[in-house]
């Protein structure tokens, strides 16, 4: 791990670098992706770049009470690095120190470079590398690479989705958002409204409410609410029984069973799942409390992403009278909160837009191959890891309806073993072909969810066809028959070093 991070420039020099592979973000999918490539491609020099000025991606960038994750920590951690402890769900701040100790463990941190936002990637099939044009402290540098992996995500990072509120400008209290949270913000016996049902919301009710806030958690429409345990059982009853290697691997193989098994029956039986929802829910609240109401959405379990509630901890903060779950449409703000249709104000000192996410593919970067512009949106993912028509370029999305790193770590073995052939064969540049006209008449969202941020973002992410290689695996079974275990990749064309594409 002591040689340099580039070829002919001092490793502290971070102009004008030539690296064999650029990862492009440091959150969880780019320092895994950095950690397989050291691991399982450690001839291939190496430099990640990040936009912002720490580690660590969605889980430095949110800092709102109690932001955590949805999924458990035992299939949230890397594969070559598994998660210890017994507590299964656990705080964004916990996460974040998980990235950055495993980015330290394999000398990740002295290859990166913060505050380095890529803003155009350029391929030239002359030369058979991307030139990177990079902003750095108001200026621009140069890197160039022969491979370009883009671990930034799908949403954008410097603000969420914000809808119009009328009446904005007579709102008398703060206006908050979470991807923003003012640290000295103090909600100690104020009305606080939060504005939106997902994720966002489901967690920071409870958590304002333990800080002696008065919550209303306010919603256009209801969303499902899954009740979850912090602690894994079997994780306490296996420490100091079985080898710590074995433990690992039966305690992820059971979190994925059970992930597995949830969204296979919701898509089969989601009249099934909805009631046991709904029962669970009813079982935390008051007597006589309108559930359905509620918290009976719309739409079929997991045809959105299911919020959880570890503990049932907003159910308990309802049941308790700490916070209130409000229905309805907003009318408008005024000075002392907010209007609702129905004519009920509801008093805010405090309003928080948790509504939700916008998507942004490839962090924003423009992507440029021959000096042909490349749009995002109008491009099919090759296996859900490369372009189509675009060289030497993989990215890294996670599973919707599954831990997001289940499926990073699949494209990292995916990509880590595309790179190792290349050099065994002499390949200078591998690219996904033109995908059919059938499979673009077929084309679908990558995301396979019905959720608002999906929907508003067509366009600004690459698509999924209907068929193999052009569609993504939705489920880590599925995920690893394709990326793990199918060695043929067809429609991927390849180029021998020193001839011309």
């Amino acid at each position: 791990m002591d040689e340099p991070v580039g070829r002919g420039v001092e490793a502290d020099v971070d102009v004008d670098l030539d690296v064999d592979v650029v990862v492009v973000g440091a959150g969880l999918s780019g320092v895994g992706a950095a950690c397989h490539l050291r691991r399982e491609a450690p001839q291939e020099s190496l430099l990640v770049l990040e936009a912002r000025e720490r580690m660590g991606g969605t889980w430095d960038l949110f800092r709102y009470p109690g932001v955590r994750s949805d999924s458990d920590m035992f299939t949230l951690a890397y594969d070559f690095a598994p998660w210890r402890g017994e507590r299964a769900i656990v705080e964004g701040a916990d996460i974040r120190r998980y990235v950055e100790d495993t980015a330290r463990a394999y000398g990740i941190d002295d290859r990166t470079r913060f505050g380095h936002r890529v803003v155009r990637a350029e391929w030239s099939g002359a030369e058979q590398r991307w030139r990177l044009t990079v902003a750095h402290a108001g200026d621009e540098r140069v890197v160039t690479c022969r491979f370009l992996w883009v671990c930034t995500g799908y949403y954008r990072y410097d603000a969420g989705h914000q809808p119009a509120l009328a009446g904005e400008e007579a709102f008398g209290g703060t206006l908050v958002d979470p991807q923003r949270w003012p640290e000295d913000l103090d909600v100690r016996d104020r009305d606080v409204v939060v504005l939106g049902s997902g994720a966002t919301a489901v967690t920071l009710v409870p958590a304002l409410a333990a800080q002696g806030a008065r919550v209303t958690m306010l919603q256009r429409s209801p969303s499902y609410v899954g009740v979850v345990g912090r602690r894994d059982r079997w994780a306490r009853r296996l420490s100091g029984r079985v080898p710590p290697g074995v433990a690992d691997r039966v305690l992820r193989a059971r979190h994925v069973l059970v992930q597995q098994t949830v969204t296979g029956v919701s898509r089969r039986r989601p009249d099934l799942v909805r009631r046991a929802l709904l029962r669970t829910a009813a079982q935390r609240l008051p007597e006589g409390y309108d559930v359905e109401a509620t918290f009976g959405a719309r739409y079929d379990p997991w045809d959105q992403r299911l919020t959880v509630s570890p503990g049932g901890e907003l159910f308990t903060a309802v049941r308790d009278g700490r916070a209130e779950v409000v229905t309805g449409t907003l009318e408008r703000l005024t000075p002392d909160g907010v209007l609702m249709t129905s004519g009920r104000e509801v008093p805010a000192d405090v309003l928080v837009r948790a509504t939700g996410l916008e998507m942004l593919g490839f962090g924003g970067m423009e992507v440029v191959v021959d000096d042909e512009p490349v749009v995002l949106g109008e491009r099919l993912a090759y296996a859900g890891v490369m372009l189509e028509d675009v060289p030497n370029l993989a990215f890294t999305v996670g599973y919707a309806r599954a831990s997001w790193t289940l499926r990073a770590d699949l494209v990292a073995h995916w990509v880590t073993r595309l790179l190792r052939r290349m050099r065994r064969e002499g390949l200078a540049v591998v690219t996904p072909d033109r995908a059919p006209a059938a499979e673009h008449e077929a084309r679908r969202p990558l995301i396979d969810l019905n959720s608002g941020y999906v929907r508003r973002g067509r366009g600004r992410m690459p698509e999924q066809g209907a068929g193999r290689p052009w569609r993504s695996p939705g489920n880590h079974l599925e995920g690893v028959a394709a990326l793990r275990w199918r060695r043929r990749t067809p429609g991927l064309r390849t180029t021998p070093a020193g001839s011309r594409a």
